[in-house]
């Protein structure tokens, strides 16, 4: 693959979304498919939209109310992670299905909506030093960030392995990557649930595993492709949507985000700031109005609905 995040982005955008259902691929949609195309382009066509709900909007913070907008980051930096939010053909404007889902629910808010792109890395930063309310950046919700951070649910976490094509390897269970050089990202719930694996394989005998970062998808990519990694493991939506435009890999494992229970995804904000109660009316205002299904039905993560919110549920565990 190329070096260029922009044209790993126009490569990406040209293709077409499908579900991944049961472990297994369904056909690649048609890649002059015209309503993906819409989707991550920077005009915002075709983009679902909320109404505002009184009642979600009555449970916001009164400063917030009153102040009439709300500053919602995301990670879309360094080129970020296709469908979930990544940056549009014009390389400057947020898109994504975490995108679309943090202005609908701002909109069934009633508030205006800012959002920031930044690295994985800050966003927990930028919520520290009060920069941003709140993030809506696949954030899996864990018991050592729920120390700091409340969190809204809106997505299920899950987890995909993902190696070269022709890969014979699987992975059922922590034992099968010993040994293995992985990538994965930095600060993340799956490079947690890599590190609790080493671990474990280690006390059992077995050899450890090479965890590798790296900054830039593409460069994962190409080492990949060249055989200095055996596999990436990272967010599914995002390994979905790989697999299915790039056609140069398979799913080769597949876990929830939440050890050994579903792992959950959630809209962050400090502890105590009083925003999760407001997120989770907003996310269930649009499940039962269909806003909720329409954004995941637009970037083909459909797999991750829930049924409702939830506010600071039971997460990853600690070590």
């Amino acid at each position: 693959m190329t070096s260029n995040p922009s044209l790993d982005r126009r490569t990406l955008l040209a293709g077409g979304l499908t579900l991944l259902a049961g472990g297994a691929l369904a056909g690649c949609a048609d890649p002059g498919n015209a309503a993906t195309r819409a989707a991550g382009s920077s005009s915002g066509a075709q983009r679902v939209t909320g109404a505002k709900n009184a009642a979600a909007a009555a449970r916001l913070p009164a400063a917030v109310r009153e102040r009439g907008s709300i500053v919602i980051g995301n990670a879309a930096g360094g080129g970020g992670t296709p469908p979930l939010a990544f940056l549009a053909e014009d390389n400057t404007t947020p898109t994504g299905v975490e995108v679309d889902l943090a202005r609908l629910l701002a909109e069934i808010l009633g508030l205006r909506v800012e959002q920031p792109v930044t690295s994985w890395e800050n966003l927990f930063l930028k919520v520290d030093a009060g920069t941003f309310d709140a993030v809506l950046s696949n954030v899996t919700v864990t018991e050592e960030r729920k120390a700091k951070y409340d969190f809204a649910t809106y997505r299920k976490d899950d987890i995909s392995v993902e190696a070269k094509k022709g890969a014979t390897w699987r992975v059922r269970s922590g034992a099968d990557i010993a040994g293995r050089t992985l990538a994965v990202g930095s600060g993340t719930n799956q490079e947690k649930i890599l590190v609790d694996w080493n671990a474990a394989n280690v006390k059992a005998g077995r050899p450890r595993a090479t965890i590798r970062y790296y900054q830039n998808p593409a460069d994962r990519y190409l080492a990949l492709q060249s055989g200095q990694i055996d596999a990436y493991v990272g967010p599914s939506p995002n390994v979905r949507y790989h697999i299915d435009t790039a056609k140069q890999t398979v799913e080769i494992g597949r876990f929830s985000g939440g050890g050994s229970r579903q792992g959950l995804i959630g809209v962050l904000s400090k502890k105590g700031s009083g925003l999760a109660p407001a997120f989770a009316a907003a996310v269930d205002a649009a499940i039962a109005d269909g806003s909720y299904r329409a954004v995941l039905d637009r970037w083909g993560v459909q797999a991750d609905a829930v049924p409702r919110s939830l506010v600071n549920p039971p997460g990853l565990p600690k070590s």
